[in-house]
């Protein structure tokens, strides 16, 4: 069976709710905390007054949030492991060849699991720091718009809540210094990271069972990252660069020369397989497996990504309906969902690519 980062994404989807509901029970949080009297004078000494109803309400989502992720990522990637592994050994029975070793090192599993702790702990900071500066900017800027004369205090709270709302807690920056908010940083961090699991857990067996190569999937429509490495051959393990590889393999019936692409580390290293890949690896026997090619008919790569930017749009309209200080706030992000929802339905019939709603759910991380 072949195997991606895609395969482990459904294993991912628990730890990445978790964060995206924490989200918004802090959007909603801000939004009870600063509606109560906002059109009444005095409005702003209270609610700065209150403000401490804000901390202890972060204090009791943090540590419960805490125990259930780090419970559900532990266990998401020991899955995906367990998933990689099996994919390997079906491929291998399919083949009638040994499966290796019953026991591998877990050491590769239990490194992932760590990291993956370690990259969540900024998150529980910044759940526990930044809403309360938002609410304080909110006080503020409502405040100097109802002084300055140009809009009323409701308005301006509202507008200081989209704004937090549209871009959500952020402050995380990846490896290659790219900003994110918060539910995209642990979807993107815990996809990524059940995805490695599987994928070397399915590489790993396949090398202890004597194998040497992999292939690459072709379903066409890919990004600039992958192209490189579409249908192509890559060995598990080795020196980078292309060569020619000859090997003897009794299923060949004789000596068989493999052109290699490259090794799987230097495919990753060139970004292969990152989150959100669905290009698979799958053993390939020199001889015996034919390499496959993309179809002509693939949906393109520009439809996927428009697909996602419409994804990401409804989603901002969803949290921004959460966020709403009242009803007419509330009907205008329902109209702009709608019409998000009927661009994406257009879209998928003409692409080819399905539509996928867990995406457009505000609970969802992207």
């Amino acid at each position: 069976m072949a195997v991606s980062p895609g395969d482990a994404e459904h294993l991912a989807e628990p730890v990445a709710a978790e964060f995206a509901a924490a989200e918004r029970t802090v959007i909603e949080q801000l939004r009870d905390l600063l509606t109560p009297g906002l059109s009444r004078p005095g409005w702003a000494r209270a609610r700065t007054a209150a403000s401490g109803l804000l901390r202890r309400a972060l204090l009791r989502i943090v540590p419960g949030l805490r125990a259930r992720t780090g419970q559900a990522a532990t266990l998401a990637v020991q899955r995906a492991a367990l998933l990689g592994d099996r994919a390997a050994r079906g491929e291998l029975a399919q083949h009638e060849l040994p499966p290796g070793p019953n026991d591998l090192d877990i050491t590769p599993t239990q490194r992932l699991t760590r990291a993956l702790a370690e990259d969540f702990e900024p998150v529980y900071a910044r759940i526990l720091r930044q809403p309360q500066d938002v609410y304080r900017d909110v006080i503020a800027r409502a405040s100097e718009g109802v002084l300055e004369g140009q809009i009323t205090r409701v308005r301006a709270a509202q507008r200081a809540l989209d704004d937090f709302a549209d871009r959500g807690i952020t402050g995380f920056v990846d490896s290659r210094g790219r900003s994110w908010e918060l539910a995209a940083y642990v979807a993107m961090a815990v996809r990524t990271t059940c995805g490695r699991a599987a994928v070397q857990a399915h590489v790993d067996r396949l090398a202890a069972a004597g194998q040497q190569f992999v292939y690459v999937s072709a379903p066409g429509g890919s990004c600039p990252l992958c192209e490189p490495w579409e249908g192509k051959v890559l060995a598990i393990s080795g020196p980078p660069g292309p060569r020619d590889v000859k090997v003897q393999h009794a299923a060949a019936g004789g000596r068989v020369t493999v052109h290699v692409a490259g090794s799987l580390m230097e495919a990753r290293a060139a970004g292969f397989q990152h989150a959100n890949c669905r290009h698979s690896v799958s053993l390939f026997l020199p001889g015996v497996t034919t390499v496959p090619t993309a179809p002509p008919d693939a949906p393109s790569y520009e439809s996927s990504q428009e697909q996602r930017r419409l994804e990401r749009q409804i989603r901002r309209w969803k949290r921004r309906e959460a966020a709403a200080l009242d009803d007419t706030a509330r009907t205008a992000a329902r109209s702009r969902i709608r019409d998000h929802q009927a661009s994406l339905r257009i879209l998928t019939r003409e692409s080819g690519w399905p539509r996928k709603p867990a995406r457009e759910q505000i609970d969802y991380a992207h």
